[in-house]
Parts: structure tokens; C-alpha cells; sequence
């Protein structure tokens, strides 16, 4: 299962326009799991007809822009791929005494 969340918003305190969220996504197979974590900016522009007030946000929303924002295609396929680095490991530690 992949779940993207906001950790936390960036906004300008004349408008109120978000300038960065900090995102992070996370993917669980089984007893494996892998995240990841970044941020997206933006320029708001509150004379926009698409300008959504600070207050009016959701995270579902946020997590729209972000998707927006990025290849999430390549972004959970990276995900994918720690999880099966550590499904099937291809270097190990140790020491054979």
C-alpha cells in the first residue's frame, strides 16, 4: 500500500498562499516497507480564479498539487524498488568467522 501525506505547509503570511509543502510517501509490503520525503514550491497568486485560501485547504488537495509537482510514476517506483532490495538483498554484511 503507497500513502502520500503532508508533513507541513509553507505559506506567506500577507495571502496566505502556500509557497512549499513538505511531502512524504510511504509503501508497505508485508513486513518491508520504504519511504520517501521532499518538497514542492509554488508561487501562489491570489488574484487567481484557482487561488484556494489557506484556511480552505485540504490535504487531499495539497497532495494533488504536489502530484502534480513530480513523477510520481518514477517516485513509487523507487519505493518499489527498495522493497525488493530488501526482499532479495544483492550485497549482504558480514564476516564468514
Amino acid at each position: 500500500m503507497t500513502i502520500w501525506t503532508i508533513a507541513q505547509l509553507e505559506r506567506n503570511t500577507a495571502d496566505g498562499g502556500v509557497v512549499v509543502a513538505h511531502w512524504r510517501v510511504s509503501k508497505t509490503d508485508g513486513d518491508y516497507s520504504a519511504s520517501s520525503y521532499g518538497t514542492c514550491s509554488w508561487t501562489p497568486e491570489p488574484t487567481s480564479d484557482d487561488f484556494v485560501p489557506f484556511e480552505d485547504l485540504t490535504e487531499v488537495l495539497v497532495i494533488e498539487w504536489v502530484k502534480d509537482s513530480l513523477d510520481v510514476e518514477a517516485i513509487e517506483a523507487g519505493l518499489t524498488a527498495q522493497i525488493e532490495d530488501q526482499k532479495a538483498p544483492k550485497v549482504v554484511a558480514g564476516t564468514p568467522w
